[in-house]
């Protein structure tokens, strides 16, 4: 008899030990994908593949008006070889400086002073993450951290990056009417430092998502949309048109390639503002 007792309860344990690795088994181990990013590492559109896809990229048919080459870059490309880019067309860019209030691009000088030494006409983004601080206090470190403006003509107002939050809830444990304010936050903060309404990166369905496709900023803030496909596709509402298109992660040299809504004269006339 305690033979046969202790063979049920051997069973038994051998059974809860299954039920605690199945779970596990049907899930399969965690992947790359699945990992949360180490803060600071984000950068402009890390999330539109997983969440918009990838389409065809843009060719000449899809293109009504001339548009001018631009790149975005940060931390992740390091150095880049911008006298390859300029001699590839690419007339623009723009160079993360912040994110949150806690990270500064270690590459910033080598990205942002490079581009302008080879005749580029750039500027920085932010990566905002609305969950960390207020929109104010955000805008104030991007300013102080590189993301001012100067009216040289070869500085373009900064940007904006609203997007996927990488690090948690898509959209930062924001309400949609929470998350209007704090971007009004932001952007007010910044036109009061800088004299300039800074330019909103953002994705059509996450700006759907994450603000309840607000139209309020439409009149002021110029739109750069991030759609990897053959055409720009639908605007955020209160945009009639977009002023810049982050249209692949994959183009040469550095991944991330842009159009500039007209030719290399507007994007003087944005820098002169």
């Amino acid at each position: 008899m305690p033979v046969h007792r202790s063979g049920k309860t051997l069973a038994g344990a051998a059974l809860a030990a299954l039920a605690l690795l199945l779970p596990v088994a049907l899930s399969g181990p965690a992947t790359a994908a699945d990992a949360v990013p180490e803060r600071g590492s984000a950068h402009m559109g890390m999330g539109v593949l997983k969440h918009d896809g990838q389409g065809g990229k843009p060719g000449g048919i899809s293109i009504q008006a001339t548009q001018t080459e631009g790149v975005d870059v940060s931390s992740h490309q390091g150095n880049v070889a911008w006298s390859t880019l300029w001699n590839s067309g690419v007339k623009w860019a723009y160079v993360k400086a912040t994110e949150g209030t806690y990270y500064k691009n270690t590459y910033f000088t080598q990205q942002y002073n490079g581009s302008y030494n080879v005749g580029m006409i750039r500027g920085s983004y932010h990566f905002a993450t609305p969950d960390t601080a207020t929109g104010a206090a955000q805008a104030d470190y991007f300013v102080n951290n590189g993301g001012g403006w100067s009216g040289d003509g070869r500085t373009l107002p900064g940007a904006l990056d609203m997007e996927w939050n990488p690090y948690g809830a898509t959209c930062y444990g924001k309400t949609q009417s929470g998350m209007v304010a704090w971007i009004r936050d932001f952007v007010n903060r910044y036109k009061y430092r800088t004299g300039r309404d800074p330019v909103i990166y953002t994705a059509t369905s996450w700006w759907k998502q994450c603000t309840g496709n607000y139209s309020g900023f439409g009149a002021t803030n110029p739109l750069w949309i991030a759609r990897y496909a053959t055409t720009v596709g639908e605007l955020p509402a209160g945009w009639p048109y977009y002023t810049m298109w982050q249209y692949t992660s994959s183009g040469p040299t550095v991944g991330d390639h842009n159009h500039f809504n007209g030719d290399l004269s507007r994007v003087q006339a944005l820098a002169k503002g």
